[in-house]
């Protein structure tokens, strides 16, 4: 699985950085003891040596194994974000879509129009701090996660950003993952709900093709619906494929560029937000 992908890369690949600084070192802790900081770097690839030898069927075997176990480690950490997230009564969004299905504008949109309530980002892409420069531009607090060549964000990755970030007590966090739908359909990062974005530019039969992020996926997003008009896309068959896959999707049709149905997602993200503060 991520072995093949390429998110089996060391851990000093993935990078976090708040913009207008210096990345972070994930493999990195601090901690305080009389006055004076101290940091230590824990290399994990120190000391471990891999014979795959030559059998096919014990590389198989070893592959599942090893799968098995990545996916084992992270539902682990993502109860522990979990659990905070709990104790803070912290609403996260774990935004999921392919690349340029209108994420990131469907995000600064939401910011930009839903004020007055306490935001925090994390935006996850290979490279680049493009889309964190974009939403600090909101003013909203945001730090940028690069996976190098890892397709997905995972668990430990939110556990270190949240350590810069610290987002506030009452606050909603959205989580921006990697633009793919296979890989970050597997991994659970302890979010609340996971919003799968596709568009109308994309083919209607998307939910099929990728059965599991939208089986795993409570609201489905369907952006640019100002181009509808002038695209081969059949609105009916889309909702219609999603709803085989996952009959509990709620939908949103929007237009993050235009505004359009972007007041029903609105509706949905407030009313959600005082359910949690009174149940909390």
């Amino acid at each position: 699985m991520c072995d093949t992908c390429g998110c089996g890369q060391p851990e000093n690949k993935v990078t976090i950085t708040v913009p207008g600084s210096e990345p972070v070192d994930p493999r990195e802790h601090t901690h305080t003891h009389g006055g004076i900081t101290y940091t230590h770097t824990h290399d994990h690839e120190a000391g471990h040596t891999h014979d795959h030898g030559d059998d096919h069927d014990h590389l198989q075997s070893k592959e599942i194994i090893v799968g098995q176990d990545i996916l084992t480690r992270n539902n682990l950490l993502a109860e522990r974000n979990r659990g905070f997230f709990e104790a803070c009564n912290i609403l996260v969004l774990n935004l999921v879509s392919s690349p340029g299905s209108g994420k990131t504008v469907f995000l600064e949109r939401t910011l930009r129009d839903m004020t007055g309530i306490p935001y925090t980002i994390i935006e996850g892409d290979q490279q680049t701090m493009n889309d964190a420069m974009r939403i600090k531009e909101t003013g909203a607090p945001v730090v940028q996660i690069n996976t190098g060549t890892g397709c997905h964000l995972d668990a430990e990755m939110i556990h270190k950003a949240l350590k810069v970030l610290k987002p506030a007590d009452d606050s909603v966090l959205f989580i921006e993952n990697v633009g793919n739908l296979v890989c970050p359909a597997l991994f659970d990062l302890g979010e609340n709900y996971r919003v799968v974005i596709m568009s109308v530019t994309e083919g209607e039969d998307k939910p099929l093709k990728y059965p599991t992020m939208f089986r795993s996926s409570h609201l489905c997003v369907i952006n640019k619906m100002d181009l509808l008009p002038y695209v081969d896309f059949d609105l009916d068959k889309a909702r219609s494929y999603a709803a085989q896959v996952n009959p509990h999707l709620k939908f949103f049709e929007v237009s993050a560029k235009t505004g359009q149905g972007m007041n029903l997602w609105y509706d949905w993200l407030k009313n959600t937000r005082t359910l949690m503060a009174s149940t909390g």
